[in-house]
């Protein structure tokens, strides 16, 4: 399996897994049914969310690496007839596709991981514009009491993402160093390092590992994302150290 998904694959995947958050929102009994992995969402919410969220990323793709900021979103209200909603949902997403296809994947853009591991490029947030779709999709279908795992390829390139763009800092981790090993099932591996150095990844098994997580790609990006609990997961070592790189915020 590669390392990483490849630009075109992950555009593809960002089109794929759109549609299926569509086809999930019209399976639903009601726009105003609760989402119950976000119970302050209702089905409209994470629709907005999620519609609102494509048009200003679309918008700060196009803006370069020039932009200081994330961009505000672009395009008109949104409707609440199921038919409007899933047309606007469509452009949305192709507003975002079309940015994307414009300005290639080794353009500078502005992102919020200032000090991760992940480059400021148009690759790397449309990587992470999958994730944010992929999980939503898993919300929107759960919603309709339907979820399914995230897809295999999706899932592997998840874990990485997070570990890579969420998880990486140059903050001081404030514990005594750590070590914490992940693998899937599917046969990658992740070292998770914690220091004085912040917290650095490397694609690596960690057999001498402080504490260790395992199970299926998919169900390690919900467990990262907060949709499933750690439980989920075949764990092992020192408890502690997951307890305290959850309530982490290196911007404290």
């Amino acid at each position: 399996m590669q390392t990483t998904l490849s630009f075109p694959d992950v555009v593809k995947l960002i089109d794929e897994r759109s549609q299926a958050f569509r086809t999930a929102v019209a399976a639903a009994p009601s726009l105003d049914a609760t989402v119950p992995s976000c119970p302050e969402w209702t089905l409209l919410d994470l629709v907005r969310h999620l519609g609102e969220g494509r048009q200003a990323w679309a918008a700060t793709v196009a803006a370069g690496a020039s932009a200081t900021t994330k961009a505000v979103p672009r395009g008109p209200a949104v409707p609440d007839d199921r038919d409007a909603l899933d047309a606007w949902l469509a452009t949305s997403t192709q507003q975002l596709l079309d940015a994307l296809a414009q300005a290639g994947p080794d353009r500078g853009c502005w992102t919020w991981w200032d000090d991760a591991q992940s480059p400021p490029t148009v690759a790397a947030v449309a990587r992470h514009q999958l994730q944010e779709i992929a999980v939503h999709t898993y919300d929107a279908q759960l919603t309709a009491g339907a979820a399914q795992p995230l897809p295999v390829e999706v899932a592997v390139d998840g874990v990485d993402d997070f570990l890579l763009t969420c998880c990486s800092t140059t903050s001081p981790w404030p514990h005594e160093p750590a070590t914490i090993g992940y693998d899937v099932t599917e046969g990658r591996s992740w070292r998770v390092d914690l220091s004085t150095a912040g917290a650095r990844i490397e694609r690596v098994p960690a057999p001498d590992a402080t504490a260790t997580a395992s199970g299926s790609a998919s169900d390690l990006v919900l467990v990262f994302y907060g949709r499933l609990p750690l439980e989920t997961l075949t764990t092992g070592g020192d408890r502690r150290v997951f307890d305290r790189i959850i309530a982490w915020d290196p911007s404290t």
